[in-house]
Parts: structure tokens; sequence; C-alpha cells
């Protein structure tokens, strides 16, 4: 990696400074690009409790910029017991009343573990707005713009002018390239496709969640010390339950998803306020350790809709001079767990293409771009239908699957493996070995 002294003779602009674009920030910045951060917030923020990674993601950790790395082990929470260290999640019936030797479950019982799910790493949970703060300082001051929201992006009159980004509060600001790193409901995909283009916006899943935090102490008196200091998957007809420990095991992380038939009510806005009687009631009939589990949450929760791009994917990565990276290009669900790790290797390999020996004019961004998507789209855009299988797959709706653990526990491994084992410096090489012959040619 070069030092940060500026080594090419453009600017790059990234829109959003969530994970992704944070991570792909430090990157660049770190490699001697000049780059510019736009964000509409008012501060580096992450929305969202606990996400975690898996080893392909701590792989490109570590080739965007060790201190990456670093912030990720600063923040991570791991399984508390010593035999559950390489355990990703461990796999319950959650609906099941009964134990396997068919004896009623007590209150305080859990089922038996239907199967686990192993990696290199095992449970690796971080809060993102703390693991954000932690990133930030790898920043120096005065590179992020706060309170910039873009509605839109004016093509120079030739190749190699400038773009100009216009903003909601009425200013603008010039750029050789845009990288939008700005979410789910990126204004740079709809920039580069159009208001009205179906892949400008993601599409409902029929699936919602309500997230909560739940004191550790509290978890392990109700239900056991097993379940509530290590990472679970509770399975259920349309439903799932996860949960894993977070701020160094003084927390435990809740997500509760349901499947419904309806639509959501505002597409605009992805949460809504409920209640906890809203979510015992769409658990109404699980077993006893869950229902004391949920009664644990606050009484006021959010319910987040679960939005994707699954419908609709995006045709192209990138436009001339104008990319993107993240959920901006292939917003997924969050059941394979993947979607900010996804990111990082995106911005690992993207930040390797722009640092290229070859790469040193405006012209050439666009063919790192072009590269870009080519090596990126098909793998990111498989994600996104893996994921929305395999939440169908935790709640017995996969065709083919149904309740069968046998089946369910060989589909996550398998494409667990085409998540997680892979060699993230090995793409770095072959994406610029692929820039290379794209320009010579």
């Amino acid at each position: 990696m070069v030092s940060n002294e500026m080594s090419k003779n453009f600017e790059i602009a990234i829109i959003g400074a969530g994970i992704s674009g944070t991570t792909l920030a430090i990157a660049l910045h770190h490699r001697g690009l000049n780059v510019t951060v736009y964000e509409a917030a008012h501060a580096f923020g992450e929305i969202g409790a606990g996400v975690s990674f898996s080893p392909n993601a701590v792989q490109a950790m570590k080739i965007c910029h060790d201190g990456v790395y670093e912030a990720f082990e600063e923040v991570c929470t791991r399984n508390k017991w010593s035999s559950k260290q390489k355990v990703w999640f461990n796999y319950v019936d959650g609906y099941n009343k009964t134990k396997s030797d068919g004896s009623e479950l007590k209150a305080d019982e859990q089922p038996d573990i239907a199967f686990t799910i192993h990696n290199s790493l095992g449970q690796t949970a971080v809060h993102r707005a703390r693991f954000l703060d932690e990133m930030v300082h790898l920043l120096p001051k005065g590179i992020a713009h706060f309170g910039k929201r873009l509605c839109g992006i004016t093509e120079p009159a030739n190749d190699e002018g400038k773009l100009v980004m216009h903003f909601t509060d009425g200013t603008s600001a010039e750029t050789d390239a845009v990288i939008g790193c700005d979410g789910i409901k990126s204004a740079v995909r709809r920039c580069l496709f159009g208001e009205d283009s179906p892949s400008a916006w993601p599409s409902y899943t029929h699936k919602y969640a309500y997230r909560g935090l739940i004191s550790t102490r509290d978890a392990v008196a109700a239900i056991g010390s097993e379940v509530a200091e290590n990472s679970f998957m509770h399975m259920g007809p349309n439903g799932h339950i996860l949960t894993f420990p977070v701020d160094k095991g003084e927390t435990l992380n809740l997500v509760a998803f349901r499947t419904t038939s309806a639509n959501w009510e505002d597409p605009s806005r992805l949460t809504k306020p409920a209640h906890q009687d809203d979510l015992l009631r769409d658990f109404e009939g699980w077993a006893p350790y869950i229902q004391k589990l949920l009664k644990l949450t606050k009484p006021d929760l959010d319910i987040w809709a679960i939005f994707d791009l699954g419908n609709n994917p995006v045709p192209t990565f990138c436009k001339g001079r104008v990319c993107i990276i993240g959920d901006a290009a292939h917003a997924t669900s969050p059941h394979h767990g993947s979607g900010a790790g996804f990111c990082i290797e995106s911005s690992a390999i993207l930040a390797s293409l722009l640092a290229s020996d070859k790469v040193q004019t405006v012209s050439d961004i666009r063919a790192v771009f072009e590269t870009f998507d080519a090596v990126r789209r098909e793998r990111c855009q498989w994600l996104v239908q893996s994921s929305r299988f395999i939440g169908d797959c935790y709640e017995w709706r996969a065709d083919g699957v149904g309740k069968d653990f046998e089946i369910i526990e060989r589909e996550i491994n398998v494409r667990y493996g085409i998540i997680a084992n892979v060699d993230v410096e090995k793409m770095c090489r072959e994406a610029v070995e692929d820039f290379n012959k794209r320009v010579s040619a």
C-alpha cells in the first residue's frame, strides 16, 4: 500500500458515509487518492444495531487498511462459551414445544440443537455505530461534508470534463468521478437509471423484523446461559428469530422476522413504531422459552421492513464515471448476514483498481468502473437471491426444503461456503489483471 501522499491527478467523490462509504474512503485516502465524502446526515452514523462479518469480510478489511481490521477487533463480540468459539449459529426449532424424547418443554428449557454452522472465526458481532466510530479516526478532518443530500448529477460536455453534483440545500460541487455508497434508497442509483426505472427503487420482500436489545444478565436468568450468551437461530413457521451477544457480551441482540402477505404501508419509510404486544402476538404459539425471551424486550419497539433489489436488479453497477457499490448496487435482505461484508469486499477491490499504476488520468476511470462491474455484479446479485432463499429456509417456506433440517443445513453450508471460502487478495489481483487487459485491448 502506498502512502497517503496524493498520487493521482483526479478527485473522487463518495456519496454516503456509512460503513461502505467510510471503508472505501479510508482505503482510497491511504492509497494516496484525492477523495471527498458527502453525507446527507449531520455526522458520521449508522442505523441498526448488530452486524456480523464472515471470513471474507475480515480479509477485505485488512486489504482496505489495517486500521479497519483493528477497529473491528476493538468492538467485536464473540460467543462467550469456549466450546462455541468457531460457531456461527446454533440452529434450533423455536416453535416445537416438545423435546427429542417426546416430553414437554418446560418454561426454562430450550429444544435440542438441530444443527450447527461453523466457520474459522465463529460469530463476530459488532454494533454498527461503534464500528463506524472507531473507523472515522482513520480519516483526516475536513474530508467529509455533512448535510449534503444528493439530488442530481450533471454530466460534462466532454470525456474529461468535471461532473457536477447537486445537493438539496441548493449547493453544488465538481468532481472527476462519483461513487454511490448511499444505501438502499440510493440517490446515485436513481441518477444512473432514472426515477421511473424499476431498478431505481428497492422492493418489499414481505418480511419485516422487530429489533431489540436485552440485558444478558436478564436473559440468562430467564432462559439459561447457553442461549443467552451465544449465537442462536430459532426457526419456525413463517418466522425466525436470531439472537447473538453484542457489547462484549453485556447485551443480547434480538431480531425477530415475520413473513406477511400484506404490503408495506409506506415504501418511503422503512420503519414504523410497534409495541411488545405486537411482537408477542406475531409469535404466539411458539415454544415457552421464546415467550420468556420476547417479554424481555422493551415495551416500545420498531418494526423494520425488509426491502431489497431482488425483483429488479440493476443492469450495471456503473455508467461512465459514476459507480455504485454496497446497498446502492445490490441491497440485500440480511438472512445471510453478509451484506455489509460484501460492501467491504467491494471497497477492497475498487480501491485496488483505482490505486493501480496504470490508472493515472480521468479517462482511465471509466475502464476501472467497467472492470468493477464485470468482476462484482454476478457475485453480489447472487447474494440477494440466495439471501431470500435462506430466509425462507429458516421459516420452512422454501420450495423443496420445508422443515427438513438436513436439507436446510446442507443449503446453508453450500451457500455460506460461496460467501466465506474465498481469497479476497486473489479477487483484487484478478480484477487488476482484468483492467490491464481491458485497457491494453
